[in-house]
């Protein structure tokens, strides 16, 4: 099992970084040339700038049983098909049960930006300690359940 991270912006890094080194699982950290990142326990793969590159060049890395973070739920779709496991950085598990739905609602929320003349939402709110002990927890779980 290797984990690989859509790492552009991710604000999870550290946590899975310090998780995967406990359990010493090997680590791959993507980004584009926008988003240089260094490491000392993950490999770090930088990938040319592109729509969608990064995204791409993960797919084609991750294997059955591998775990991918990632908070782009076309990323995740494709990784559940491969046997991937795949989780949020808010630490919700992208299942085969749910990821049709999600990007369903993705769908119609872009319809909806697009016919209100809407292009820009507002960014996220910012990351709490308990954002990060919730995706701590459930990222450890997830390796367990990998791990059967």
């Amino acid at each position: 099992m290797k984990i690989y991270v859509d790492a552009d912006a991710c604000p999870v890094v550290g946590i899975v970084e310090k998780i995967a080194k406990q359990r010493n699982i090997a680590v791959t950290l993507l980004c584009d040339t926008n988003h240089v990142l260094s490491s000392q326990y993950s490999e770090v793969k930088v990938i040319g700038a592109g729509a969608d590159a990064v995204d791409f060049a993960l797919i084609s890395l991750c294997r059955k049983g591998d775990i991918v973070v990632t908070q782009d739920y076309g990323v995740a779709a494709m990784a559940l098909g491969k046997g991937a496991f795949c989780i949020h950085q808010s630490g919700k598990w992208y299942t085969n049960d749910n990821i049709d739905q999600m990007l369903m609602e993705r769908h119609i929320n872009k319809k909806a930006r697009r016919s209100s003349g809407k292009s820009h939402l507002k960014g996220p709110k910012k990351r709490t300690t308990e954002d990060d002990e919730r995706f701590a927890e459930s990222f450890e779980k997830l390796i367990e359940k990998a791990q059967i």
